[in-house]
């Protein structure tokens, strides 16, 4: 039988401290009202001196095996989707791999910005069906706040810090059936599983969004820069794009699709999407006003938070697109 990946679990971990706009209006020429009702965001979680995102991957990705009932021991491979690492090298995942107390198989970092967790997600996945794992931690890590110059307000207040994760596991027989979910009305894609995933880049855009410093070309962290209103017009087409590719490649419309759950950069744009693709509001998992956008991490942490309150149940059509810095932009379909 074919192999097909399964998200067992998920887990997610916000810093203690949150940020509100109000605040940041203390010391920045802003306003809780210009913020808002550009981005949609009303406050965001800061990393405390110490904390780094392996602290906040780890708590994730234990939260996450919990919640799957699998033990460390058991996994293969831990995949760390992070712009922001502790070290230039070696790889984060590689800190959570040891502090997890993980003692066989690999561990890596993706670096594929705001778009990460998907490619974490996609590497996973084809890493399950080519058998070269059976148990994957994913993992979107970010401290953000470390990257950005607090004296530009047109970028740092859009952004905070999170972490989230899955488990990724290869399903039994039962599981990747589509008799597990009753009779079949589209096929194959009453499995429960990962049904696809997709990604793109393209590297002449890459000036939209960046961060100007690196260890090659002035040995220095850099901050964000971005040019807002060129990043929001790829955003609304390249996300209602992917969206579409992912829905055509598996046969369905948008009709089909239970969750939404978006990269939450700002409220706008995922308006501007749902608007695109003529889906109700209603069925998109929204968190940017309390999370800001969180890059690799805002995903799994609005993932989790729709499955543990309930909104997401066991059968529904979830898909994840987010699109960030290079650009690159992607997407995840699973049968949750």
């Amino acid at each position: 039988m074919k192999r097909r990946s399964l998200i067992q679990g998920c887990g997610s971990y916000l810093p203690e401290r949150i940020v509100t706009n109000s605040e940041l209006a203390e010391t920045i020429d802003t306003t809780d009202e210009w913020i808002v009702e550009r981005t949609g965001i009303r406050q965001r979680h800061i990393a405390a001196e110490g904390q780094f995102t392996s602290d906040l991957a780890l708590n994730a990705a234990q939260r996450a095996l919990d919640h799957a009932g699998v033990k460390a021991a058991n996994i293969d491979m831990v995949i760390v989707a992070t712009t922001t690492p502790d070290n230039t090298f070696p790889a984060t995942a590689t800190k959570v791999q040891h502090n997890l107390g993980m003692v066989n198989g690999a561990a890596f970092d993706i670096q594929a910005v705001c778009s990460g967790f998907v490619y974490a997600l996609s590497v996973a996945d084809n890493m399950i069906k080519g058998g070269q794992a059976d148990t994957i931690v994913v993992i979107g890590a970010e401290t953000f706040s470390r990257i950005l110059d607090w004296e530009d307000r047109g970028t740092c207040v859009l952004f905070g810090d999170g972490a989230g994760a899955v488990v990724v596991q290869v399903a039994n027989g039962a599981d990747a059936s589509a008799d597990s979910l009753g009779p079949p009305d589209v096929g194959d894609n009453r499995g429960r599983g990962i049904l696809s995933t997709h990604i793109h880049s393209d590297g002449a855009t890459r000036d939209l969004l960046y961060v100007d410093g690196g260890p090659s070309s002035t040995q220095t962290v850099g901050h964000v820069r971005m040019i807002g209103k060129e990043v929001f017009r790829h955003a609304v087409t390249n996300l209602a794009n992917i969206v579409t590719e992912t829905l055509d490649a598996n046969g369905l419309s948008p009709d089909d699709v239970d969750w939404l759950v978006p990269h939450q950069a700002n409220k706008r744009i995922l308006d501007g999407t749902a608007r695109k693709l003529k889906l109700p509001m209603e069925r998109m998992v929204v968190t940017v006003d309390r999370h800001a956008n969180t890059s690799a991490a805002s995903i799994p942490l609005a993932l989790d938070e729709a499955v543990k309150d309930g909104r997401i149940k066991r059968g529904d059509l979830v898909l994840m697109e987010a699109m960030g810095g290079g650009l690159t932009w992607g997407s995840g379909l699973v049968r949750w």
